[in-house]
């Protein structure tokens, strides 16, 4: 794998774990929000940790009072159930307003009649064109009123392959997680995937069972259990994992969540992750760098691809019939480490 040379962009998360605060912190504080209740120290914290780290906000140096050049259409299935919306929506948001274009953002709930009106208003705006995204990466029946908009799909892609797309290239993800397990010694990998009808596990699994099959070692139906991308999902699962016949020396869950009661099961019997048995998440949520140890995972590029839709709709060319999948980057921490002989 061809390794990046460039440095690594400090971001408002960096900033945030550095002084020991919430993201949302450090965004009022960097806004200067004043009448948010939030201490003396807390605001010294963080601008020393700004400071420490180098960290300079997206916004820096433009223009602070412009009227704008035009509004692009963010229209999602649903916000609230998953924080990915709210990254994607941070991304088009970035990349549009460095272009001084303000970002409209909808959530549908998947009602037809209420897309359809929407798109109508915007129609009526002249908005310069519209995203429709998905908080599942999955395959959309595209709402007919979209072909009226400049467009592109955010996270899921037409049944018809005739809209510009983006989505995970989850499949890759889940093998290079795999191979990385490989690297660090494992060969007894077991797999928890999440629910079966969700697309993305069933690509994360195929990414495991191609890396293992590459790398010579059988793909082991006993070593692969069904979770429910929650907690409790990940603590049954490797339950029933380390009692049966084959037990793993690294287990890699479909998400951090089932992650998280991986950690629990196997602290409930006796193992020590990161020694005994190793774990490897898929998303890079919040909670995966405050694990102990801290969790190695894939993260997920839902701001680089809003970021993406933006620079499309914007750049003024032609759109073409295409389906991008972004790399899912591998972040590596301790968890995965195997040290037992």
């Amino acid at each position: 794998m061809k390794k990046d040379t460039q440095p690594a962009r400090v971001t408002m998360k960096d900033v945030a774990v550095k002084a020991g605060v919430s993201q949302s912190t450090v965004s009022f504080v960097l806004n200067g929000l004043e009448d948010m209740r939030i201490s003396a120290d807390t605001r010294r914290r963080v601008f020393d940790a700004v400071n420490a780290l180098g960290y300079r906000p997206r916004t820096a140096g433009r223009p602070p009072k412009q009227t704008g050049n035009g509004v692009i259409g963010l229209m999602f299935d649903e916000i609230a159930t998953s924080p990915f919306a709210a990254i994607s929506i941070e991304g088009v948001q970035e990349y549009a307003w460095k272009q001084n274009v303000v970002v409209e953002i909808v959530m549908t709930g998947g009602n037809a009649d209420y897309e359809a009106a929407v798109l109508r208003k915007w129609a009526a705006d002249r908005v310069l064109g519209v995203i429709y995204g998905s908080i599942l990466t999955r395959k959309v029946s595209v709402p007919d009123a979209l072909v009226r908009h400049r467009s592109v799909l955010l996270n899921c892609y037409s049944d018809d392959g005739s809209s510009a797309s983006i989505v995970p290239a989850e499949r890759r993800g889940g093998e290079a997680a795999t191979e990385a397990l490989i690297a660090a010694g494992h060969q007894k990998i077991a797999f928890i995937s999440g629910e079966q009808w969700m697309e993305a596990s069933d690509q994360r699994m195929e990414g495991y069972e191609r890396a293992l099959r590459a790398a010579g070692f059988p793909v082991d139906p006993s070593l692969i259990a069904e979770g429910n991308f929650l907690p409790s999902g990940g603590r049954e699962a490797t339950l029933a994992l380390m009692s049966g016949r084959t037990k793993p020396t690294a287990i890699f869950c479909a998400n951090d969540l089932m992650a998280v009661g991986c950690f629990e099961a196997l602290k409930e019997l006796g193992e020590v992750v990161g020694e005994t048995v190793a774990v490897m998440g898929y998303d890079d949520q919040e909670i995966a760098q405050h694990l102990s140890p801290a969790l190695s995972t894939v993260l997920l590029p839902h701001r680089e691809m809003g970021q993406w839709c933006a620079e499309i709709l914007l750049n003024g060319k032609e759109i073409a019939q295409q389906q991008v999948r972004l790399a899912c980057p591998l972040v590596l921490r301790e968890s995965h480490v195997f040290t037992n002989d």
